[in-house]
């Protein structure tokens, strides 16, 4: 492994430590190009955090997009993500269209505005999360079509809604909004209370609905994983620790604006090890 791979390596292990768990779980020479996917979804899914205002935001993402299409300003090289994941396209014959959507949706990270419905999250975490997982499945292939789009597609959903659901108090903080307005408007939530830190019962019951989205997707990818190869389950691994994540958002007590609903990173290995042994159907 070259040292830009290393490089890669070391920023999904300190910025994504389920991925980077499930990519030690994968075979040992498709590693690499995992390491070098989740690095670039790493540095995209970051900028909100790294920036103080969106344009500064909008040009990193802009400069992404340059790149993959094939215009660069100064030399890849100089950035080791880039580099790696440059030669992991290469070298997989990866569909470069996804990875521009990828960060063309991170574009609404950048601003306050509200998600406007269900159909709209689902979309952008189709760009996303589930992108990511359809360009791991075909590193995991050998870079060949892996037909696994529909598992793809919904595990992508069910992963970033819960991660979203997760994440409530930290994007609250800053006034950001990713709960759909749909669904908020149909149980009553004024997202003012929200950022003001003021759980309700109203809150309450739209989470309980997105829950309920997010178990009707986990239906799905196992009604669709006998589309998926073996060899490409380790791309789907994040997803067994959804149960364990819903279990934690459900608990009594929870409060969802004010705690932070974790595992422990001895719980998550033997998850992600056990659900790497297991058909993809019983994640």
């Amino acid at each position: 492994m070259s040292t830009d791979f290393d490089h890669a390596a070391e920023l999904v292990r300190q910025y994504d430590k389920d991925r980077y768990l499930s990519a030690l779980l994968a075979p040992p020479q498709h590693r690499a190009g995992l390491m070098a996917l989740y690095a670039f979804n790493s540095e995209i899914s970051r900028i909100r955090d790294l920036v103080s205002e969106p344009l500064p935001g909008e040009v990193r993402l802009q400069w992404w997009r340059d790149l993959l299409e094939g215009t660069e300003h100064g030399t890849a090289a100089a950035n080791p993500v880039a580099s790696a994941l440059l030669q992991t396209i290469k070298t997989y014959d990866l569909p470069v269209q996804l990875l521009s959507a990828m960060a063309e949706a991170r574009t609404f990270d950048l601003y306050n505005d509200p998600m406007p419905g269900l159909n709209d999250l689902e979309g952008y975490a189709g760009e996303t999360v589930s992108g990511l997982i359809q360009l791991s499945c075909y590193v995991l292939n050998g870079g060949k079509d892996p037909a696994t789009a529909t598992a793809a597609g919904h595990a992508g959903v069910a992963y970033a809604m819960t991660g979203l659901m997760r994440a409530l108090p930290w994007h609250a903080a800053r006034q950001q909004m990713y709960l759909p307005k749909d669904v908020l408007d149909r149980h009553g939530v004024v997202p003012d209370t929200v950022f003001r830190g003021e759980a309700s019962p109203q809150l309450s019951a739209a989470l309980s609905e997105m829950r309920g989205h997010v178990r009707h997707h986990l239906k799905r990818v196992k009604a669709a994983a006998g589309d998926v190869p073996v060899h490409c389950k380790a791309a789907f691994l994040p997803l067994a620790l959804v149960p364990a994540f819903l279990g934690k958002l459900e608990a009594d007590g929870f409060d969802p604006l004010k705690n932070i609903a974790e595992i422990s990173q001895l719980k998550r290995q033997w998850i992600l090890w056990r659900a790497s042994r297991r058909p993809l159907e019983r994640l």
